[in-house]
This record gives structure tokens, C-alpha cells and sequence, in this order.
């Protein structure tokens, strides 16, 4: 009886151990998902990445040169002297913090993370001020009676065309990475039809 009862144990030690085995498949899962997410999480601008980086650099030299008469667009940031003697209007202000804000420090931090979340926020940034840019070139086209300044200058100019091209490049950068998400997730979806007792592969 002893004998019968240690080996009763033993075979209950053995089943355990083999219940406490991990799955291969279900460990190949997990790091392929883990990794999947990670990748997911990431862009590769590939050689866009030089052209936003020169983007930025002509963002900010723009700043530099007039925006309208004396007024550089640092003057219109901070809306100093100069900036009120031409009569800078609110659009042309939004423009020029949108353009800093998204188009340069986003961008940077996008191209230096390879982060999507961010290279969306500057794509959705650089959008919106380049219809503010167009707003503020357009108001200094159209000043009220009573108001003398001058029109858009060549900064001003210059800066809504770079934030364009800055927006043409994070759309594709963004695009491209959701459709290997897209094609990521079907071909997953795919495998777990094919081999269903592999489990969910979706996620």
C-alpha cells in the first residue's frame, strides 16, 4: 500500500509539472504580440526624415525674416512693438505659435522618439496652421480702411509654404505606418481563422 501510495504521488507530481509547463505556442504568442505593440507604436520616416528636419530648420528661419513691414515673426509671436505698429492681426498670431509649436517642437520630438502619437499630433497641428497661415497672408491682403501696413512678407510666406510641405510628409509618415497596422491586423485575423486552436490572435 505504501508503495502504491508513493507512486500515486509521484504520477500527481508528474501531472502537475506537466500542467506547469508553458505552452511554446502560447509563449511564441505573447512575444509576437509584445513586440507587434511595439512596433505599432513606432514610424520609420525613412528619408522624410531629412526633409522634416530641413522643414524645421526653414520653419524657424522664417521666423527670422519679415512677416509683414518691420515685423519678423518673433516680433509677431510675442506681439512686440513692431508687430503693433503694423497691425498684426489675431490669425497671424495663432499662425505663428501653431507653426512653432507643431511644426517645430512636435516635429522634432516625433523624428527623435519615432513616436506615431507624436508625428500624428504634429501632422494634425501643421494642418491646422496652414489654414491659419492662409488667414493671416489673407488679412494682410484686406486691412480696413484706416489702417496702413504692409502685406505679407517673405517670412510669412515662407512659413506657411514650409508648414504645407511639413504636413504632405507626416501625412505619408502616418498613413503609411496605419496601413501595415491595418494589414498587421488582417493577416492576424487570418491566422486565427486558419488555426483556431492557437487561440485569438487579434488583439
Amino acid at each position: 500500500m505504501q508503495r502504491m501510495s508513493a507512486r500515486g504521488d509521484a504520477d500527481g507530481d508528474e501531472n502537475r509539472q506537466a500542467d506547469n509547463t508553458p505552452d511554446p505556442i502560447t509563449e511564441y504568442q505573447k512575444d509576437f504580440e509584445a513586440a507587434e505593440k511595439k512596433i505599432a507604436g513606432e514610424i520609420d520616416p525613412g528619408i522624410r526624415a531629412v526633409v522634416v528636419a530641413v522643414c524645421v530648420l526653414v520653419l524657424l528661419l522664417s521666423f527670422t525674416l519679415p512677416h509683414a513691414g518691420s515685423a519678423n515673426g518673433w516680433d509677431v509671436l510675442v506681439y512686440a512693438q513692431p508687430a503693433v505698429d503694423e497691425h498684426i492681426k489675431i490669425t497671424s498670431r495663432i499662425f505663428v505659435w501653431l507653426a512653432l509649436v507643431f511644426g517645430g517642437v512636435f516635429s522634432i520630438l516625433a523624428l527623435v522618439t519615432r513616436r506615431w502619437v507624436l508625428a500624428w499630433i504634429a501632422l494634425a497641428g501643421t494642418a491646422v496652421s496652414a489654414v491659419f497661415g492662409m488667414l493671416a497672408i489673407w488679412s494682410r491682403q484686406t486691412l480696413p480702411l484706416g489702417e496702413h501696413g504692409a502685406g505679407p512678407g517673405i517670412g510669412l510666406i515662407l512659413g506657411w509654404i514650409t508648414v504645407m510641405v511639413l504636413t504632405f510628409h507626416w501625412l505619408k509618415v502616418v498613413w503609411s505606418r496605419t496601413a501595415m497596422q491595418l494589414a498587421a491586423e488582417e493577416e492576424r485575423r487570418r491566422a486565427a481563422e486558419d488555426h483556431p486552436e492557437r487561440g485569438d490572435w487579434t488583439v
